[in-house]
């Protein structure tokens, strides 16, 4: 069979033969491309698709309708939705879904040291610390449409209505994955309530306990400073000898005062207690700072 095909080929004409071999040839050629074209094709995909894979968030709406640009349903994972009141609004939902970092909150009475392990665990955990007095001067200061409405109630000299601190809070804690600290908020029943309904839910309550007597001592010594807000005591914790000229006693940093702040502070507690029940960590908040922070880190673990 072989010989008869070559006999063949031989008797073609010699124009033909050459045709024969052209066409052969660009065949070899188109083959060779379609090769190169799809590793080349095989290997973009590969990149693509190991590029999605690592910006994947599986908690992310990746439906259709949330790709038109359609309003999501606020679906949460068990985890979260199980501690969520039925009631919470769907589009505050996306506060705690969007937060990835630890949610914490910090209580206790007046000079318990608060402040001292606020500044230890932001620089642990890089959480944002949210405190309520801060949060309000700032945006009265910055003359946002909060503050401007917070404002309007402080001239009058009325307290600031808990609807709007949480609107506050709310708007400090939204768009970040680090999680947050609020810091002087709650204090009582109808707050826990409004920080729920906001969304602004703690995995984990820290109540610093310290005796009375400890307290007012405490915060008879304590010392201001206004330029960096940062705060010390006559005591134990003195102020750089460059700026210790600069620096303050409050004026409701008196024995009487402190008396009726920490009673005030006692009524509320229960709320506290009541509205956070499994989440509550009471820590011995008189001793060492250092050793404070170590069981509050064992409690955050």
């Amino acid at each position: 069979m072989t010989t008869h095909r070559t006999m063949e080929h031989a008797k073609m004409p010699l124009v033909m033969r050459r045709k024969t071999k052209v066409m052969f040839a660009r065949g070899q050629g188109m083959m060779t491309l379609a090769l190169v074209f799809s590793v080349v094709l095989a290997c973009v995909c590969a990149t693509i698709i190991t590029t999605n894979l690592r910006s994947y968030d599986p908690n992310a709406d990746h439906s259709l309708a949330s790709a038109l640009g359609a309003t999501p349903k606020g679906n949460l994972s068990p985890s979260v939705s199980r501690g969520m009141p039925r009631s919470l609004p769907k589009s505050r939902c996306a506060i705690v879904h969007a937060q990835s970092g630890k949610k914490i909150i910090i209580s206790g009475a007046p000079a318990s040291g608060k402040g001292t392990q606020c500044q230890l665990i932001v620089e642990k955990f890089g959480v944002k610390h949210i405190s309520t007095g801060d949060a309000l001067r700032s945006h009265v200061r910055g003359g946002t449409d909060l503050g401007k409405q917070a404002k309007a109630f402080m001239d009058a000299g009325d307290l600031v209505p808990d609807e709007l601190i949480m609107k506050i809070m709310e708007q400090e804690a939204t768009g970040g994955s680090s999680g947050w600290l609020l810091d002087g908020v709650p204090r009582t029943a109808a707050q826990v309530t409004a920080l729920n309904e906001v969304g602004l839910m703690p995995e984990k309550v820290i109540l610093l306990e310290v005796p009375d007597d400890v307290l007012i001592e405490r915060c008879v010594g304590r010392l201001f400073d206004p330029e960096t807000g940062n705060t010390y005591h006559r005591k134990y914790f003195p102020p750089p000898a460059d700026i210790a000229s600069r620096c303050v006693q409050r004026s409701d940093d008196n024995e009487e005062t402190m008396k009726n702040r920490i009673e005030q502070f006692k009524k509320n507690r229960q709320s506290l207690v009541d509205g956070y029940k499994g989440q509550i960590v009471a820590i011995d908040g008189n001793r060492e700072k250092e050793a404070i922070f170590k069981d509050i880190c064992q409690a955050l673990a």
